[in-house]
């Protein structure tokens, strides 16, 4: 065996000499690593700033939340023991300018401890503590929409405040959460004379503790819910200051990252194909090797290397282009992203991108390395004719070793393993579907009668002649289709789900905080404005589960899938008669004048979560009192209706000891929804109107970047898979040749063979396209129902267009790959063969 010196200098020296058969392989790698190194590098480049500011996202080591009431002084002091405690209270509250006008804002009072970390950056330099007594600071949002300036007042329930800056960053915003309005901060002192917080208000506490030297937050956090047992509040700390955000980005670079490694396989497919063509071009190279005495061994090698060096060349390419990727969108994306990701290196994303790269780059060229390594010297020079190559076991365990890998890799790496298991199985599963559908269509081809049209004739036989690439265009092909299907129906769903669901339910509002004793008020002020108004009026109280089916959640080493109603604090409400948008689906509803032990019905996914069944018991914290309640019923809920739903619904009677308000949906008409957002809250200062506009709004803007996520994504697989299409057909390139070559020396113009080429491209393109919606269909409507909990509408007009451009483009690119054989002459043609 030659020296891996001499071998290299070999295969440099006839790589330098025709490098351009290898721009497939170069391209499809480089595409695949790319993706998948910029979709890890941004995610992690994310949860990697969430972790570095925790303290300041969080505003503390660890935060202590408390639903619907203030800590007491006990608890108070056993915060001020841990380290330096800061308080805050947050709750909806509308800003009412001079003119009469109002707007749902969050409404943050702060201590004189505020922030703990970092700082709040005003339009007037950096601040600590509250504003000034009196004063109030206010966001842009809230300025620009009341047109409200610094020196103006602003009122918040009873109290007018002078507006004092404008906020330019609140430090810890991002660990606040989803908010439905502009922010407003106040001083704590000035919280009691807006008259906000009554009995029954819903609000939020907070309490951020900064730990003194190497404290541990978890251990801390767990003294203290030691200590107060029955206290109720929700314990975070400076690790995961923003789990919600933390949670969405890690599960949204899951599903991307197998999009991109979906694309890396499908660009597999395509190294296939450009290592096939490149080596048809070296045949005769490689038959000389073999003549002047090398072994099959020792042509693999050289060839080997080749490939080796311009993928390692390309994956390396790929990393450089997918770290800087996080840089470049964070610039570009703006305030879209939570955090916008500084630039760093981040090497397991890195690491795994180029692994994935490698694996791919083996699997795919080993087969077409090994056919030509098995072939002797007179079966190569013949080899336009008749390709044929044997792959020997070895080549078939080593690829069956590198998909293994591939399919480990990406389990091991998962947020969630069997999802992507799932995923990847469908990949495959898609590709042996059309790699069977290849081979179908060859035979069905080979056996149908022969048309008397010489041009359908020429056609058929060369979707069956030997050395056709009736499967690899199948395959690229069904995979373009399929992408094209798949991204115009998950599109359109999303878009349906927006401009058609929600507009033709949604009620005009959600009224907060309505007083219990305010009821007949309330409606008879929204009957007085719209006579047809529609009022859906029901308790509200906040709380957290403790316990189900006798398992103590704080006990609990890891949530069930699925279990997020067991994350912080809940929405609950009680009735005696079954909500609007649910349907009993197992148990039985209690009477309308139940007066028993406290009983509670259990949306029917969330049961099944937590394994729950007819008479098990489920415990809820409201206000530090707990309250066990027995399982009734099990309901479904129609919640994207805009209504009043939610997950645990108890008996009448549950929660009557506990101070508590009511909370509305109200329809009316266009004027009387003008009207009302004046009048409600001029009449009840304390409750909250939040207009479905806006959360239509904002629900719009999320889905929509979700959406284009998704499509960003899929791109580099759709580009990737018109690169399969374009290996296919560099791969078929010779033979192609040599076919056109003889049929102009029997008379054939350059029309008919033209013709011949189109339809054969017309013909798998015609089906591939019923193949391709089915699969499509069926991929997107996996997305749309399973991760995003939507309805699946796909426009069949946007589809059905989509599919038949992505056919004509698929028909075009044949056709162009084909126009360079007709000026092919014939004596240069011959004598290169």
């Amino acid at each position: 065996m030659l020296p891996l010196a001499t071998l290299w200098r070999i295969a440099r020296r006839d790589l330098a000499a025709r490098i351009r058969g290898l721009r497939l392989l170069a391209v499809c790698l480089f595409l695949g690593v790319a993706t998948l190194a910029a979709i890890g590098s941004l995610t992690r480049g994310i949860t990697s700033e969430l972790e570095v500011r925790g303290q300041t996202i969080l505003g503390g080591d660890i935060e202590l939340s408390l639903p619907q009431r203030q800590a007491t002084e006990a608890e108070m002091a056993a915060f001020r023991r841990a380290g330096a405690a800061s308080a805050t209270v947050r709750l909806r509250a509308m800003a009412n300018d001079p003119d009469g006008d109002a707007l749902l804002s969050e409404l943050k009072a702060v201590d004189g401890a505020y922030p703990l970390y970092g700082t709040m950056r005003l339009d007037s330099g950096a601040r600590r503590g509250p504003p000034p007594p009196g004063g109030i600071w206010i966001g842009k949002d809230l300025s620009s929409r009341l047109d409200l300036k610094v020196g103006d007042r602003v009122k918040f329930g009873e109290k007018a405040f002078l507006i004092d800056s404008v906020i330019a960053e609140e430090p810890d915003r991002l660990g606040e959460g989803f908010t439905l309005g502009p922010v407003a901060i106040i001083g704590l002192a000035d919280l009691p004379a807006t008259q906000l917080i009554q009995p029954g208000s819903l609000y939020e506490s907070k309490y951020r503790v900064r730990l003194a030297g190497d404290a541990n937050p978890e251990a801390v956090g767990k003294a203290l819910t030691a200590e107060f047992p029955d206290a109720g509040w929700d314990v975070t700390d400076r690790s995961n200051g923003a789990p919600g955000t933390r949670r969405f980005i890690e599960r949204m670079g899951q599903f991307l990252s197998l999009v991109g490694l979906a694309a890396l396989v499908i660009a597999g497919i395509g190294v296939g194909n450009g290592v096939a063509s490149y080596l048809a071009g070296k045949r005769p190279g490689l038959a000389t090797l073999k003549v002047l005495g090398a072994d099959s061994g020792t042509v693999a090698r050289i060839y080997g290397l080749q490939i080796l060096a311009v993928a390692a060349i390309s994956i390396v390419l790929g990393l450089a282009v997918g770290a800087l990727m996080p840089s470049a969108i964070g610039w570009i994306a703006g305030d879209v992203l939570p955090v916008r990701p500084g630039f760093a290196l981040y090497p397991l994303p890195l690491a795994v991108s180029a692994a994935y790269g490698l694996l791919i780059a083996v699997a795919f060229a080993l087969p077409p390395l090994s056919a030509t390594r098995h072939v002797p010297a007179a079966g190569l020079y013949r080899a336009t004719v008749d390709s044929a190559g044997r792959i020997d076991r070895r080549t078939l365990v080593a690829v069956a070793a590198a998909f293994a890998a591939i399919v480990t890799l990406a389990v091991a790496t998962a947020r969630e393993p069997l999802f992507a298991l799932g995923f990847i199985a469908a990949a495959v599963g898609l590709l042996i579907v059309l790699v069977g559908l290849g081979w179908l269509v060859r035979r069905t081809a080979s056996r149908v009668p022969r048309p008397r049209r010489p041009l359908l004739r020429l056609a058929l036989a060369n979707l069956h002649r030997p050395g056709a690439a009736t499967g690899a265009l199948v395959v690229a092909l069904g995979l373009g289709l399929t992408l094209f299907v798949t991204l115009a129906a998950i599109q359109t769903s999303i878009t349906a789900e927006i401009a058609r669901t929600v507009p033709q339910r949604a009620p005009s509002f959600f009224v907060l905080d309505v007083p219990r004793d305010g009821v007949e008020r309330f409606r008879s002020l929204v009957t007085g404005a719209d006579r047809q108004a529609q009022i859906n009026m029901i308790p509200a109280l906040r709380g957290s589960v403790t316990e189900f089916r006798g398992q103590r959640v704080d006990e609990l080493a890891e949530l069930p899938e699925g279990a997020w109603v067991l994350r912080g604090d809940r929405g609950l409400t009680y009735s005696p008669a079954l909500p609007n948008g649910s349907e009993l689906v197992g148990g039985q509803w209690w009477p309308q004048d139940y007066k028993g032990p406290p009983l509670v019905s259990v949306e029917q996914e969330v049961a099944t979560s937590l394994g729950l069944k007819l008479g098990d018991t489920l415990s809820v914290n409201v206000l530090g009192v707990e309250v066990q309640a027995k399982v009734a019923s099990f309901r479904t809920v129609e919640w994207d209706n805009f209504g009043l739903n939610y997950v645990l619904v108890f008996s009448p009677g549950t929660f009557d000891a506990a101070p508590h308000n009511m909370v509305a949906t109200v329809a009316v008409g266009p004027q009387a929804e003008t009207d009302l957002a004046r009048s409600i809250p001029r009449a009840f200062p304390s409750a909250s109107l939040i207009q479905v506009r806006d959360v239509v709004s904002q629900v719009t803007t999320l889905l929509t970047q979700m959406s284009q996520a998704i499509a960003a994504a899929a791109s580099i697989a759709i580009l990737a898979g018109i690169a399969v299409l374009i290996g296919a057909i560099a791969a078929s390139r010779e033979r192609r040749v040599y076919d056109s070559v003889i049929l102009k020396l029997l008379g054939a113009t350059r029309g008919q063979i033209l013709g011949a080429q189109g339809l054969e491209y017309a013909v798998l393109a015609s089906i591939l396209a019923l193949l391709a919606l089915g699969l499509g269909l069926a991929g997107a409507w996996y997305v749309v129902t399973q991760l995003f909990d939507f309805s699946f509408a796909p426009d069949p007009l946007i589809v059905g267009a989509t599919l038949i451009g992505g056919a004509g483009l698929s028909f075009l690119i044949g056709i162009a790959g084909s126009w360079p054989l007709l000026s092919a002459k014939p004596a240069q043609a011959l004598r290169s063969l």
